[in-house]
């Protein structure tokens, strides 16, 4: 009877450790370039970030004149995020704003934008848990002054709702090897106030990889398509690609990427990239990130 007990004992225990064999780092870092990643932070993590993309590298607006766009910034963001449990990521950032429409109009400029990012499976190592998957949620609050001579610009706000923009992602990932993840993001993107004939709810779906190069170094790339009649290089609107080389170096985790995207939160880069790679119309970006322990 005592080695049945103990045999039985021993058979949850293995159990146990063989469900909590959790596939690591599907991805380095909690966004790839422009698109989330299904990383969350550790419990009592603090992640201090500054993100950063400049001016047209090439085209009109590109080129020797502007020092290929290191002269303009497009947008800006800085801000944090805490992991209050391991599967529990919540953030708060404030971001310049970049985006725009082909007639001229500025989408939402001034955000502050609330994240949270909620792990809800995690692949596990053999025939366990095949996927990782995070659902993200986005809030943008325009801080913008308001315009009160022209209704019909988006920063017109006629109410304290149309100030607000809003998306929501599923992130599907997947680890095949420790040199390469996948990862599947199908996203919805509301706005609250839009202009004529424009569209408030705007379906996308995006695509993002990670490639270890060396142990420092990972090739990282993401594209984003939104599914929309308006949204066409026909009518002047593009898909939102960036790749970029991202160096980790323990606590720090540096990225420098290339992206035809101007804004950096998914309510302003969804709806608003009219910039063309083919017309160099891309342009410099970096991501820092620090890690600590509260």
């Amino acid at each position: 009877m005592e080695r049945l007990l103990i045999v039985c004992t021993l058979s949850v225990m293995s159990c146990g450790i063989f469900a909590q064999s959790y596939v690591f780092q599907t991805f380095k870092d909690s966004r790839v370039i422009n698109t989330h990643s299904v990383e969350t932070l550790p419990k009592r993590k603090l992640d201090v970030r500054i993100a950063h993309r400049f001016g047209d590298l090439a085209g009109e607006n590109g080129g020797f004149q502007t020092f290929f766009g290191l002269e303009s910034a497009t947008d800006i963001m800085i801000g944090a995020e805490y992991g209050f449990t391991d599967n529990l990521t919540a953030g708060l950032y404030r971001a310049k704003g970049a985006g725009s429409t082909p007639d001229g109009d500025t989408g939402l400029r001034q955000l502050l934008n609330a994240v949270v990012k909620y792990r809800a499976l995690r692949q596990t190592e053999g025939a366990g848990i095949p996927v990782s998957i995070t659902l993200v949620g986005v809030s943008s609050f325009s801080t913008a002054k308001k315009i009160d001579d022209n209704p019909d610009l988006i920063r017109s706000f006629p109410e304290l709702n149309h100030r607000f923009a809003n998306n929501v992602q599923l992130l599907i990932a997947r680890k095949f090897s420790n040199s390469f993840s996948l990862q599947l993001i199908p996203s919805y993107t509301h706005r609250n106030l839009v202009t004529f004939e424009d569209e408030n709810g705007i379906f996308a779906f995006g695509v993002a990889t990670r490639i270890q190069l060396t142990k420092v170094f990972g090739f990282i790339a993401d594209a984003t398509f939104p599914f929309s009649e308006r949204r066409t290089p026909a009518n002047g609107y593009y898909p939102a690609i960036g790749f970029g080389l991202e160096i980790d170096t323990g606590g720090h985790v540096f990225q420098v990427n290339f992206t035809n995207a101007t804004g950096i939160m998914e309510t302003d880069y969804v709806p608003y990239t009219i910039s063309n790679w083919n017309e160099g119309q891309f342009r410099l970006g970096f991501t820092i990130s620090r890690v600590f322990n509260l």
